[in-house]
């Protein structure tokens, strides 16, 4: 690859994940219908399932989920310097729009207009949520152990309260076990 098609392909990099910043509220599962419009629609960087698979490492990894999805995506498009580039750029909007607010406005969460601003976007996030799980219905039901598992998983963070990291947790081992167990058959 020459010098000018990998500065170009990192400056699109750091252009696409600094727009997915800049736009988004909410953190991580507000990302996902923007990573996906961006991403997979778009760019076609992505297949939904990627993106997925990226989003499941991201949950189980330390920090941020769409950080480390923007980290493993520019990693894998170009490198190191890539998972830096796409990782910094993410964050670069949420860290200027914080160092203004706590610049120039002391007590913004106390105004009532932002208040309200802020419920409204509480909303929005929650219809993109929505949005994302519709279109991701097909592989999060792939199979009869797979849509068993999300609704077990959903019931269990909604209904009984159960704290997603118990949730994630025993995902985790489920899905290792469910690989074990095909990995056994195949043999």
């Amino acid at each position: 690859m020459t010098i000018s098609k990998k500065l170009k392909d990192l400056a699109e990099l750091f252009l696409v994940f600094f727009k997915i910043g800049a736009i988004t509220f909410g953190g991580g599962l507000a990302m996902l219908p923007i990573l996906e419009r961006e991403l997979v629609n778009k760019k076609q960087w992505l297949t939904k399932e990627r993106l997925l698979d990226y989003f499941a490492i991201g949950q189980v990894t330390p920090g941020i989920v769409a950080v480390n999805a923007a980290t493993f995506l520019g990693y894998s498009r170009c490198g190191i310097l890539g998972g830096i580039v796409a990782t910094t750029a993410v964050v670069t909007p949420s860290i200027i729009v914080i160092s203004v607010i706590a610049r120039f406005l002391a007590g913004f969460s106390d105004i009532p207009v932002v208040q309200k601003a802020l419920s409204g976007i509480n909303i929005a996030v929650s219809a993109l949520l929505c949005k994302v799980l519709w279109s991701f219905r097909k592989h999060i039901t792939s199979s009869l152990l797979a849509a068993l598992l999300f609704s077990a998983a959903l019931i269990s963070v909604i209904g009984f309260h159960v704290n997603t990291v118990l949730v994630i947790a025993v995902s985790i081992l489920a899905g290792f076990a469910l690989f074990a167990w095909e990995h056994f058959k195949k043999k």
